[in-house]
């Protein structure tokens, strides 16, 4: 899906709807006070005589700039009790210790991996919500003589909106090394639960996707922390952009290495022809699979390679009149627009083909209390031989020579 920023856009959308995708200026995370839904309360007003539980020091820049803001705009001084972890959090509000909390909205994600506490959020109502904007840090161009090289860290959320959501868990989280020189790609995936120092942790495992949640320069640290490699951009998409793409590319060619059904579709062994729909419930089933997580991540590898062979075709470089407006609210992505146009324009003169390759890491499954929770959950403890491995396969595409060179 990601590729479709080097190789598909096409040159005679307008600069102005490339630039609202390339020219992001802040994060949003949406922070949110909610009561059971049993409470009587209806306004934050109405609970302004409550106490409001909040994380201890989880996201204690967006709390603490909420309750600034309802201060300021709603002259509401709120009296807090403060909690070392979500389930704490979570026992309290349903215990009648306090009477509501104060949350980011997207730590409701995190229930899900709490044995006893999957149905919390569900719950809760809604009483105010405060949007808080974060500046996004905008990466300089590099020259051109620097520009063989580009890492690009693809997130991928598991929401069907019709746009991105403010800061949430990456689902997906694959590191792009792109050869502009060798035309040479390497896609190395890394498992949501990789449980690794996030950069914000100060050495304190984490499991991959949490980074999302501290917002997506701390998934390129994280990454890059991990595989001792600069990663230059970023490029977001929801499921709904990931469909809307393929659709707009009028289906994929993908290699699976299983037969399954999932999702209501049947998948053969080998060539797949895939719409849509179809290719994201490739990309979500592990079910099907011994290796459960570990063949997913196979299969959304598979789907990138499958998007990056249509798009670079001469059929679709053309064809890209109308993609960008479809998709622009469901992707977001800080290359520059001078970049991806240069690129663009490059491979309509050349119709030079490239070369994919791909890697999963792996690792071991394991119980154990991340940074972003206080309970025990589950994680993947890496092997640092595979680890290893993509660190020599990145360093490999980083110096391939050119075609002409070899």
């Amino acid at each position: 899906m990601a590729l479709y920023i080097f190789t598909g856009y096409h040159v005679g959308l307008t600069q102005q709807a490339l630039l609202q995708v390339t020219s992001p200026s802040a994060e949003k995370s949406v922070i949110s006070f909610y009561v059971l839904d049993s409470d009587p309360a209806e306004t934050l007003f109405a609970a302004a005589g409550y106490t409001f539980g909040i994380l201890k020091t989880q996201d204690r820049t967006n709390t603490d700039q909420t309750l600034r803001l309802v201060s300021q705009e709603q002259e509401l001084t709120l009296k807090t009790r403060e909690y070392d972890g979500l389930a704490q959090l979570a026992d309290a509000l349903s215990g009648g210790e306090i009477g509501a909390i104060l949350l980011n909205q997207a730590y409701l994600a995190l229930f899900d991996e709490l044995p006893g506490y999957e149905d919390f959020p569900g719950q809760l109502r809604v009483l105010s919500t405060q949007n808080v904007e974060q500046p996004v840090e905008i990466q300089p161009v590099k020259p051109p003589s620097q520009e063989q090289v580009i890492n690009v860290y693809i997130s991928g959320s598991d929401t069907r909106e019709d746009t991105l959501p403010g800061l949430s868990r990456s689902d997906v989280n694959i590191l792009a090394s792109i050869n502009t020189t060798s035309r040479e790609i390497l896609l190395v995936s890394t498992p949501r639960d990789y449980y690794v120092p996030l950069s914000v942790s100060s050495g304190v495992p984490d499991k991959l996707t949490h980074a999302g949640i501290y917002g997506v320069q701390v998934s390129m640290d994280t990454l890059s922390m991990l595989y001792d490699v600069e990663i230059d951009y970023y490029f977001k998409v929801n499921f709904t952009g990931f469909v809307d793409i393929i659709d707009a590319l009028g289906g994929i060619e993908v290699q699976s290495d299983y037969s399954f059904d999932a999702y209501g579709y049947h998948y053969d062994k080998g060539t797949n022809l895939l719409d849509g729909d179809a290719a994201l419930g490739f990309c979500r089933e592990r079910y099907s699979f011994s290796s459960g997580d570990r063949q997913r991540g196979k299969n959304q590898l598979a789907v990138i390679k499958g998007i990056i062979q249509k798009a670079v075709s001469p059929s679709i470089l053309s064809t890209y009149t109308s993609i960008l407006e479809h998709v622009q609210a469901c992707i977001d992505t800080n290359v520059p627009y001078d970049l991806i146009a240069s690129l663009v324009r490059r491979q309509l003169s050349d119709g030079a083909s490239w070369t994919v390759n791909s890697y999963s890491v792996d690792g071991t499954g394991d119980t154990q209390v991340p940074y972003s929770m206080s309970s025990p959950v589950y994680v993947m403890v890496p092997d640092m031989t595979t680890v290893e491995h993509a660190k020599e396969l990145l360093k490999k595409t980083a110096r391939e020579p050119a075609p002409d060179e070899t």
